[in-house]
């Protein structure tokens, strides 16, 4: 099947397949049919009735946890040595030499392209905002915001360390500038003494413009920070009644049994959403010149699910010092973080950390493939969790309003001209 195969206008694709969770149902894969009229899932059947072999169909993805100020500078920004301080530094000095509006602008846009492409209907990105980098990027965001009205829904969420969260000082100013762009307040938080003086202006500014907030929290390997801890601490004391996000959270992994629970269990208590990004922390965490890694990464995922922490996967970096790959494909996210995270053998309602899971947590619209919902659909030849883990799915077919997309992706060539 390629988006040739099914015409565009009223239609009934029968015999598909759709995890149970995903339709209120017990159960794994069981069968579904999609009627589609006037860009909705209607009752049907309409139009004509297209055998789908029993192809495996998934509502249009959320990727909940991306950079995409920081895109595709890889070609003139590699990362020296595959190390997260190589990150830092790399693209600190890329960001001042080369952001401007126009730069930014052309890689947000290949990589929203891409996006769609893959069958992703809405994206949170991360923006680098210490100034005068705020005042660059967010008036790009909302130009792209705009032009992909209808395509993506976007979300920014400003990314500033919390050593500089101040109520005074430059923080007041992003604060505003986010407030204004209808964004979500972020901040990258590590063990700096006065941590908890910082979280408390963090959530000064968070209140005072009704904003939801999402941190990077504990990105490293060091089982001494536990910077999750003192978040949900001071959500608790604040009574902070927004959506938070906490991302990473590596090194919960590293830390006695007994304190990953308590720190869990207060995560629970806090009502913090936990978006684990795989791929990027697997590419960063233990990397040592020629030592093997000795662990993956990633975050106390089971644990955090059985514990009721409502937990999402996300792609974050794409071809720049913190990633060197990716693509924007959460078809490739669910594959690789079902690898990483043994998410296979341990229940059937992981999938909904692709989509339900981050549309809650960000306060999209819930995807749906019920009669009334838009007709946004990612239909797969797999047959199968094997078959569609197995292969990348590059002949997906991807449906926006119930007519199929053409699903060329962009040339990385379109950028050269950024790289000199």
């Amino acid at each position: 099947m390629d988006f040739r195969d099914l015409p565009a206008g009223p239609k009934t694709l029968v015999n598909l397949k759709t995890p149970a969770c995903l339709i209120g149902q017990e159960g794994d894969l069981v069968p579904l049919t999609i009627a589609i009229d006037g860009g909705t899932i209607v009752d049907g059947p309409v139009g004509e009735v297209i055998d789908m072999g029993g192809a495996i169909a998934l509502p249009a993805f959320v990727d909940m946890h991306t950079h995409l100020d920081k895109g595709h500078i890889w070609p003139r920004a590699a990362n020296p040595d595959g190390t997260f301080m190589g990150a830092l530094t790399t693209v600190g000095a890329d960001r001042i030499a080369n952001w401007a509006a126009e730069d930014v602008e052309a890689r947000m846009d290949f990589a929203l392209r891409a996006a769609y492409a893959h069958g992703t209907r809405a994206i949170r990105t991360h923006i680098d905002s210490l100034q005068p980098q705020a005042g660059i990027s967010f008036p790009v965001f909302r130009r792209m915001r705009e032009k992909w009205a209808g395509k993506i829904e976007l979300q920014a969420s400003c990314l500033v360390s919390i050593d500089r969260v101040f109520r005074d000082g430059e923080f007041p100013e992003i604060a505003a500038i986010v407030a204004e762009s209808g964004g979500v307040l972020g901040a990258v938080t590590y063990p700096v003494p006065d941590l908890a003086e910082r979280l408390d202006d963090f959530f000064h500014f968070a209140k005072l413009y009704d904003l939801d907030a999402d941190f990077h929290v504990d990105e490293t390997d060091d089982p001494k920070s536990d910077t999750l801890r003192v978040v949900a601490e001071k959500v608790i004391e604040h009574g902070f009644a927004r959506k938070v996000t906490v991302g990473h959270c590596c090194s919960i992994s590293n830390m006695p049994e007994d304190v990953a629970d308590s720190i869990i269990a207060k995560v629970a208590k806090a009502g913090l959403h936990v978006v684990s990004l795989p791929m990027c922390n697997m590419y960063l965490q233990d990397r040592h010149a020629g030592r093997t890694p000795r662990w993956r990464g990633v975050t106390m995922v089971h644990e955090l699910k059985a514990a009721g922490v409502s937990v999402s996967f996300a792609s974050d970096n794409t071809r720049d010092p913190f990633y060197a790959y990716g693509d924007l494909d959460m078809i490739e996210v669910m594959r690789e973080a079902t690898r990483i995270c043994q998410l296979d053998h341990s229940g059937e309602t992981w999938v909904r950390s692709f989509l339900t899971e981050p549309a809650e947590a960000c306060g999209f619209a819930a995807p749906s493939l019920a009669p009334g919902a838009p007709a946004d659909i990612v239909i797969t030849r797999a047959r199968s969790w094997t078959e569609l883990f197995a292969r990348p799915q590059s002949d997906r077919i991807v449906l926006r309003g119930g007519d199929p997309i053409d699903r060329t992706l962009p040339d990385y060539a379109e950028l050269d001209h950024l790289m000199d």
